[in-house]
């Protein structure tokens, strides 16, 4: 077993290597990008042999009670934590980088093998703590997630105005069209899910009051965002309002069928308590698309992730305009940095205690460990964060209205 794991540990680090260095002289993001997917296979990968490895560490198998969903919870958390300090040790070590006479600034874009190396060492390191840190690390790591969530919806919030406003700029009849055709596809598209979500999630012959609270609100919230955006006092648009609603009908779709399995409401899976590989692999491959579209967001915004020196604050440019910027193809002169290098890695940081949240169903055994972000904690996280969005985005609406000299996207 020793053996086996020293073979995959030297593959995936050269792995890591080659793929690092080759992406990287296109842009650091995607490198930075590439090791977190690792990072997560990794992570999978030991969840999955956890508990006949674990057991062989006395500091970690303290009892003899201790049950096979315990020790995938902790070889969860101990790589979570590994990437955590990574990704928080670089935000730190980022701070006040402004333009790319920083030396920092190179270590931000090179010194891979190096890094590769505190990633591995951070990481094995973890598994020689004492159980009493992983429980702290647990702990804390639920409201890191929720951060995490929150930041995402506010990154979503700014795509969704920076892609009509881009349309609206072009001030021609076709765009206009197109504004409205999408935002009418929406709208079908959310009436469409939520009937979808009423035979799913409320079988006949149950019960089901609270899924028909969580689906009705949803149909409410996404008439709301439409009346309110169309107000004749609100400077808004119905694109920005018909995509928040077809995200708030995916998300309340999450949370519905992250309901226990045995409960008789959750009819997606009711009638069938097994669960195939391909849905594991579908449920991680979306976690890990959903953390890399906020990073890769997070690099590219124009608003509140770039740093006030940088023009990116004030003005839009493409990701392939930031790549030269990143690779040193543009001007020889001292040019400022095109997004937050600190905001970048503490996406990842709390993206490391999210991951670590759904693949331990935030750290709670009262499901199978075959099941990913299953159980009553998971479907609360996901409608409050659906709620969340919606007062987002409300807020982003009528804020205006009562602090008119405010810039609120």
């Amino acid at each position: 077993m020793s053996c086996l794991a020293s073979c995959c540990a030297s593959l995936t680090c050269g792995f890591c290597t080659s793929v690092a260095s080759g992406v990287t002289k296109s842009s650091a993001r995607l490198a930075y990008c590439a090791l977190f997917g690792v990072s997560l296979i990794v992570t999978w990968v030991l969840r999955e042999v956890a508990s006949p490895l674990l057991k062989n560490f006395s500091w970690i198998n303290t009892s003899e009670n201790l049950s096979k969903e315990w020790f995938q919870t902790q070889a969860v958390l101990r790589v979570s934590l590994g990437n955590f300090l990574f990704f928080g040790l670089l935000a730190l070590i980022m701070i006040g980088v402004k333009d790319q006479n920083d030396r920092r600034d190179s270590w931000h874009h090179g010194g891979w093998v190096a890094k590769l190396v505190i990633w591995v060492l951070l990481v094995a390191l973890m598994f020689f703590l004492p159980n009493g840190v992983t429980t702290i690390y647990g702990f804390l790591s639920k409201f890191g997630a929720g951060l995490f969530l929150l930041i995402q919806v506010i990154i979503l919030l700014d795509a969704t105005h920076s892609w009509n406003d881009s349309w609206v700029a072009k001030d021609e009849q076709k765009w206009y069209v197109a504004l409205l055709v999408v935002s009418v596809a929406c709208y079908i598209a959310t009436l469409v899910f939520s009937g979808i979500l009423f035979m799913w999630f409320n079988p006949s012959g149950h019960d089901c009051g609270l899924n028909v609270f969580f689906i009705v609100m949803t149909m409410i919230l996404a008439f709301a965002f439409a009346v309110i955006a169309l107000h004749p006092r609100v400077n808004g648009s119905l694109l920005p309002a018909s995509v928040i609603s077809v995200y708030c009908a995916y998300v309340c779709y999450t949370g519905l069928s992250s309901e226990p399995r045995d409960y008789v409401c959750n009819g997606l899976h009711n009638k069938s308590k097994a669960v195939t590989t391909s849905t594991l692999v579908l449920g991680m491959l979306t976690t890990v698309l959903s953390v890399l579209y906020s990073a890769l967001r997070a690099g590219s915004s124009t608003t509140f992730m770039s740093p006030p020196s940088s023009p990116r604050s004030g003005e839009k440019k493409s990701l392939l305009d930031s790549e030269e910027l990143e690779s040193g193809k543009g001007s020889p002169e001292a040019r400022p940095v095109s997004y937050s290098y600190t905001f970048f890695h503490l996406i990842f940081a709390l993206a490391s205690m999210y991951s670590a949240m759904l693949l331990s169903g935030w750290t709670s055994s009262s499901e199978s460990s075959e099941l990913i972000d299953v159980g009553w904690t998971s479907v609360w996280v996901r409608i409050c964060t659906e709620w969340v969005t919606a007062g987002l985005y409300v807020w982003s609406l009528v804020a205006p209205l009562f602090f008119p000299d405010r810039e609120f996207y």
